[in-house]
């Protein structure tokens, strides 16, 4: 199984981390491993290499057929389950790393960074779908699908160029803005259309 994940994919989310507007001239694409991945509602341990820890919701695609180089026409017959998801973030590690022109494996794909909720059929437009997520009962993000600056379809078409997508490969589609840090005991609720899917404590 592999984990994709998209950088500044809402333009509100960009100006959040660098200041300024900014679109990237194709879909910026990482990966995490698969010791990243944390179901069923365990807990997020905070790893003790990071001073800054935080959270990124997202809407997550979970591939459902084998596909080399799809045309995005056809990438809509890849996927029919979604969720919200975390991608989890070692800022302070991001930030060095960024500032060497490294890559984030180190701040992004660290074991037990991508945390995903219930699985549930996809009804309706990819692109018209509203998330949001509460750290201990506050609303901190909220996101509307159609602010994606590259669409699920054209993400799927683009990284299948690259790898080949299997059966239960997971896509986490970018964030929008309020991303913040967790501390340990904080509880994370995610919501897709006002539905709760993803509950988890940090430990």
């Amino acid at each position: 199984m592999k984990i994709f994940g998209v950088g500044m994919n809402y333009l509100a989310h960009t100006k959040e981390l660098d200041g300024r507007d900014y679109i990237p001239e194709d879909p910026v694409i990482f990966t995490k491993t698969d010791s990243a991945l944390v179901t069923g509602g365990k807990p997020f341990f905070l790893p003790d290499y990071t001073e800054r820890c935080d959270y990124e919701a997202e809407l997550v695609i979970r591939i459902s057929h084998m596909g080399r180089s799809i045309p995005e026409r056809f990438a809509h017959r890849y996927y029919e389950e979604v969720t919200v998801g975390i991608d989890f973030t070692a800022r302070d590690l991001q930030k060095r790393l960024r500032a060497k022109g490294l890559p984030w494996d180190l701040c992004k794909g660290f074991d037990g960074s991508a945390v995903v909720g219930e699985f549930v059929k996809l009804d309706g437009d990819v692109q018209n779908l509203h998330f949001s997520l509460e750290k201990n009962g506050v609303e901190v993000q909220k996101g509307w699908t159609g602010d994606m600056i590259y669409g699920v379809d054209k993400l799927i078409s683009f990284i299948s160029r690259y790898f080949t997508l299997k059966t239960g490969d997971l896509v986490f589609t970018g964030t929008p803005v309020g991303v913040g840090p967790v501390k340990i005991d904080d509880h994370l609720d995610g919501y897709l259309e006002g539905n709760k899917i993803l509950s988890f404590n940090v430990k």
